[in-house]
């Protein structure tokens, strides 16, 4: 256990939760009701999760729209990047599974480990508060989003700045340049330009998801 709270960076001041974050439903089955499963963990994580990752990218993303920030947090909070969290803190060497389950490798299923995840940020939630559960969710999205290749969705106006930076002389502007359609289902068509040049076009059903197009389009271009 020492090893696991090393690796998740904080101290548990009950350890009974971690215990109980890391036991899978085949290992209480198995103690006949003795201990309790990681399943209500999971439940309760599930829902911290949620509204952490929410508001770090309603803060931190503020040119998506509502639809693209859907999008991203669904790729954060999704299997596979819950069982890759996972197996960044070695959860699978640390489950209490049952005979059966570990002899065909449970440790290893993806489901299993991302639902370990679950139930050791509800544990850590319990045991520390928001603040602490905070910490330790981030540890994990704010890499993810900073190297978007590793999730679904992709914040191209952010990386698209993050290059142009790169040269400080550069000048980088989105231009409205059509807008059609009635008031219910409005079309956006945007240009990026870089030092007065078309890079990128893009349109959408708002001007921030038109923008986010011509900038896919520009990294296209720029072989990104």
């Amino acid at each position: 256990m020492e090893e696991l709270e090393k690796s998740i960076g904080y101290k548990f001041n009950n350890i009974a939760y971690l215990k109980t974050a890391l036991t899978h439903s085949s290992y209480a089955n198995e103690k006949k009701g003795k201990v309790e499963s990681n399943e209500r963990l999971e439940f309760l994580g599930d829902s911290v999760l949620s509204i952490i990752v929410s508001d770090y990218i309603f803060s931190n993303c503020p040119d998506l729209p509502e639809g693209e920030l859907t999008k991203l947090r669904a790729s954060l909070v999704c299997e596979r990047s819950l069982c890759n969290f996972s197996k960044k803190l070695n959860v699978g060497k640390h489950l209490l599974l049952s005979r059966g389950e570990r002899h065909s490798k449970g440790n290893e299923r993806p489901s299993i480990l991302a639902d370990a995840f679950e139930a050791i940020l509800a544990a850590i939630y319990l045991d520390g508060g928001m603040e602490e559960a905070k910490k330790f969710v981030l540890k994990f999205v704010i890499p993810e989003i900073k190297h978007p290749k590793n999730i679904a969705f992709k914040d191209y106006k952010t990386s698209l700045q993050e290059i142009v930076q790169r040269n400080p002389e550069e000048i980088l502007k989105y231009v409205l340049i059509d807008e059609s359609g009635p008031d219910h289902n409005k079309h956006f068509v945007v240009e990026v330009h870089l030092n007065n040049n078309v890079i990128g076009k893009g349109g959408g059903k708002s001007k921030k998801e038109a923008e986010q197009r011509a900038a896919q389009k520009a990294l296209e271009l720029m072989g990104y």
